[in-house]
């Protein structure tokens, strides 16, 4: 099958290389839009205790802001990488998981323990919730319960799962519907609630404030 480089217009060009500028001279900062990253970095507090599903340079970033965090990973070698960070830092305050699941699915199981780990969180206990990694539509689910009022919900590459404007490639058009009927139901979860969503002409990233 041939790849299709329509969307390589000048935009994404200027786009890709301001992304690419900012990720060289912010090496730690999470693989979120920047917008996104400068948000959390002002809204998160030492007290806070926090779920991510898709571990990384977030996992760190995340633990050197918050008393507490789980994070569950799918990828066994990168679960093993991101482990030695840890320990390499003296990070203790992460429950870190590893569970295989299959990140090109869209749609998981809700019983599947990649995403069962996270439900294993007391309900309305976590101050943000990180859906990234796999299964991410059974993730979303798990996260509207898991979230407490006045914390949440970030979604990362959100424009391929629900409809919005955006100019990031593979974007969901507003006009259409989510990609599976549990984004459908996070949507309709969510629609009353605050959000702020980013662009940065590649990818987006969603945060959703639970009232």
């Amino acid at each position: 099958m041939k790849r299709s480089f329509r969307h390589w217009t000048f935009r994404y060009i200027a786009d890709r290389t301001a992304l690419a500028l900012y990720e060289r001279f912010h090496p730690n900062a999470p693989w979120l839009t920047r917008q996104a990253v400068d948000f959390l970095a002002n809204w998160l507090r030492p007290n806070d205790s926090g779920l991510e599903w898709g571990s990384g340079r977030s996992t760190v970033w995340f633990a050197h802001r918050v008393s507490r965090l789980m994070s569950i990973e799918h990828n066994k070698s990168w679960h093993d990488v991101v482990k030695s960070m840890l320990a390499a830092r003296s990070l203790g305050n992460v429950d870190y998981r590893y569970h295989a699941a299959d990140p090109a699915r869209e749609t998981g199981s809700l019983t599947h323990p990649y995403v069962t780990a996270g439900a294993q969180l007391p309900a309305e206990s976590a101050d943000f919730v990180l859906v990234d990694g796999a299964y991410r539509d059974c993730c979303a689910a798990i996260a509207l319960s898991r979230v407490k009022p006045g914390g949440i919900i970030i979604v990362d590459n959100v424009n391929w799962f629900l409809p919005h404007a955006s100019r990031s490639p593979s974007s969901i058009l507003q006009d259409k519907k989510p990609v599976t009927p549990l984004w459908q139901e996070f949507q309709h979860m969510v629609e009353n609630w605050r959000s702020y969503w980013t662009s940065n002409g590649v990818t987006d990233t969603a945060i959703f404030f639970k009232p």
